[in-house]
């Protein structure tokens, strides 16, 4: 009986360890290639749980997730002027035919990353070479990282592989570049801002003269306008006198007479020598005599 319950137990325990040499779990995170042989006979790209025939075949698990390629120092690139630029980048990628990828890389994801940055980075070095420091440093990054991950992905899938997005994180100027550079930008900035000035003096004086043409128009419409208004004035004013002195001419050199007196003889210290028969004492002479 206890030969009986040994055997038993051995047979179970047997087919516990035969069945978990047969069967085995794909994570989500993963995919699995069952090798037979050592040739690849399925590509286990669905989660859950897979059978496999033990001692013949085994198998091997690759990453599904988006991976990281981050460059551990900046690359040196030329640009279109020869002048070096320092390019820090990361480009994200992930494993898209497993079984493409095996057959190219053995599986060996350093040698996937090493392909992979040489592709990136002959990319950049023509995108970069295409273009100026301005353009590389400020104005054109985004085209760069698209164009660059278009042809990177397009030669990189040879080996099961696609980019998922190209990244440059800083693009500087070496030590021995910035300084020569900035004196140039410095030096176009002043060019600008004295072309600037120019124009707005040149706009100004322009003002400035039109300006001045309006007030001289303005001032001689003024005077035209101001000695019109007074001719008229004296034209109405000799009309009236004349009109004044044909009625009563009498009464109207006897006004202008006081008119006369009054000017000559408004301050006590005015001093006047006339002859006392003169006309100017005319009606002073009679102003005494009862009516």
């Amino acid at each position: 009986m206890q030969r009986y319950l040994s055997f038993a137990a051995s047979l179970v325990f047997g087919l516990m360890a035969l069945f978990a040499m047969t069967v085995f779990t794909v994570d989500q995170r993963q995919y699995a290639i069952i090798f037979q042989l050592g040739e690849v006979k399925e590509v286990v790209t669905e989660p859950g749980l897979t059978f496999k025939w033990p001692f013949i075949q085994n198998v091997r698990m690759f990453e599904k997730r988006i991976l990281t390629l981050d460059s551990p120092e900046p690359e040196r690139f030329l640009t279109a002027e020869k002048k070096p630029v320092l390019v820090d980048s990361f480009v994200k990628w992930r494993i898209n035919d497993v079984k493409q990828y095996y057959i190219s890389v053995g599986g060996d994801e350093s040698l996937a990353r090493t392909r992979l940055s040489q592709t990136v980075n002959a990319g950049l070095r023509e995108e970069f070479g295409r273009r100026s420091v301005h353009d590389v440093v400020s104005g054109a990054r985004d085209a760069i990282m698209t164009e660059v991950q278009k042809k990177a992905d397009a030669d990189i899938r040879t080996i099961g592989v696609e980019i998922v997005d190209v990244r440059l994180k800083r693009v500087d100027l070496p030590p021995e570049v910035s300084e020569s550079v900035y004196r140039r930008m410095e030096t176009e900035r002043k060019r600008v801002a004295n072309e600037l000035r120019s124009e707005g003096a040149a706009e100004a004086e322009k003002i400035r003269a039109d300006a001045d043409r309006q007030r001289e128009v303005i001032v001689a419409e003024a005077y035209r306008d101001a000695q019109k208004i007074k001719g008229e004035g004296d034209a109405k004013a000799a009309s009236i006198y004349g009109r004044a002195f044909g009625e009563n001419p009498e009464f109207y050199a006897f006004y202008r007479s006081l008119e006369a007196y009054r000017g000559s003889f408004k301050s006590k210290s005015d001093l006047l020598v006339v002859e006392p028969n003169s006309d100017f004492f005319k009606y002073l002479k009679n102003s005494g005599r009862s009516r």
